[in-house]
């Protein structure tokens, strides 16, 4: 059905780079979805009238909370989709986010309130009249609840959408919160045992455990996390198919929204090159980036003395030497500056992101290591950190 839709309303449906298909995405998704939670909550609620089952209640107040969900992600595609403006002109993308995160904590807040009543019915429990009408009502609801999760989730990652990707969690905790209702029924209805109440407390359980989640997932690209391994692998493998770029370093990433990635980065290249040359390599290279994974890039140049054999050999001895402090770093801009008394190794050395000491110690580690290896040798260092791994 959603693929007909698809194909009805949402034109060049692949092209999901571009803002005004992603946000038709999200728009035909959720007012599908707001359709689809309004069915489950009237099937519910009629089944939970008939059967006395505070489960059932919950359960389809739950699906109605779901429809309210669908409207705040209805409106956030609407807002994340609006152009930049001179207060924002990265644009609006990262509303998306606040939208994911605004569904989690609904999610969160009914599943307290299951709890609440759960407990209420423990303490004074109710007889419940399991049915057929009823149990073929949750069946659906499974069913049509299992086909959310999949779409949500297929569509969410077709266009990179943190509020479907909460949604399809939130689908797949209520499959399983209305299977344990039905099992409680079923309970009911062969055994005369009522443990619908606590049903009703595992549902809510499933429902807070699957909303901590999404705030996770959706709370992450607020705080800026750590860009995806494959596209930093991509750009720098992108970048160093240039023969006249030699090495790729201080790659960040930054996050706008889906959709809205900016990139910046220092390439190395010979210092005895062509510039109008090397100039024209880096343009293109930039123009690659955005074609191939819709990132702006900014690439700085950084000249090496490539030519220099006791320059190249001093900075693998160097590099080599640096690996017993943490086998990850690297370093890059790397010169030598003679002296009478003593040779200044200039460089600067990258730490992973992961490493706790402060600049100052590993500062004063690299600088001991140096002085201990390279008696005639003085470093002079900048500490980095790599910003593009969360390793």
């Amino acid at each position: 059905m959603l693929k007909l839709l698809t194909g009805i309303f949402i034109k060049d449906s692949e092209n999901t780079k571009d803002p005004k298909v992603r946000g038709a995405y999200g728009m035909l998704c959720g007012i599908y979805g707001i359709f689809l939670n309004l069915v489950l909550f009237a099937g519910k609620y009629i089944a939970g009238t008939l059967s006395g089952s505070m489960a059932i209640v919950a359960d389809g107040f739950n699906s109605l909370s779901d429809a309210g969900s669908s409207i705040i992600s209805l409106l956030g595609f609407a807002l994340a989709g609006k152009k930049p403006d001179p207060d924002h002109p990265f644009g609006h993308g990262r509303i998306e986010y606040l939208t994911g995160l605004i569904i989690s904590v609904i999610i969160i807040i009914v599943g307290l309130e299951l709890l609440k009543g759960s407990i209420l019915k423990i303490i004074h429990p109710e007889p419940i009249v399991p049915g057929l009408l009823t149990a073929l009502i949750l069946l659906a609801s499974i069913a049509v609840k299992l086909y959310m999760n999949a779409y949500n989730r297929k569509i969410g990652k077709k266009i990179n959408s943190g509020a479907m990707l909460a949604s399809a969690t939130d689908s797949l905790s209520d499959s399983v919160a209305t299977a344990v209702v039905l099992i409680s029924m079923g309970i009911s209805f062969f055994f005369h045992i009522n443990i619908d109440a606590y049903a009703g407390l595992l549902v809510s359980g499933f429902i807070i455990l699957g909303g901590f989640g999404s705030v996770k997932d959706t709370l992450n690209p607020l705080l800026g996390q750590a860009p995806d391994p494959e596209l930093v692998k991509g750009i720098e493998e992108l970048v160093l198919s240039h023969r006249e770029l030699l090495g790729v370093h201080d790659l960040v990433i930054h996050d706008y929204g889906p959709g809205r990635l900016m990139a910046s980065l220092h390439a190395e290249v010979n210092g005895k090159g062509d510039i109008f040359v090397l100039h024209d390599v880096i343009d293109r290279a930039e123009n690659e980036i955005y074609q191939k994974f819709g990132c702006v890039a900014t690439i700085h140049m950084d000249p090496l003395d490539v030519d220099n054999p006791e320059v190249s050999k001093m900075r693998k001895a160097v590099a080599k030497k640096l690996m017993e402090l943490n086998s990850n770093l690297t370093i890059h801009d790397f010169r030598m500056v003679p002296g009478n008394t003593h040779t200044n190794l200039i460089f600067d050395v990258v730490f992973p992101i992961s490493v706790k000491e402060s600049d100052e110690e590993l500062s004063k580690q690299v600088r001991e290591l140096i002085k201990t290896s390279f008696p005639n040798c003085n470093a002079v260092i900048k500490i980095d950190r790599d910003f593009s791994s969360a390793n």
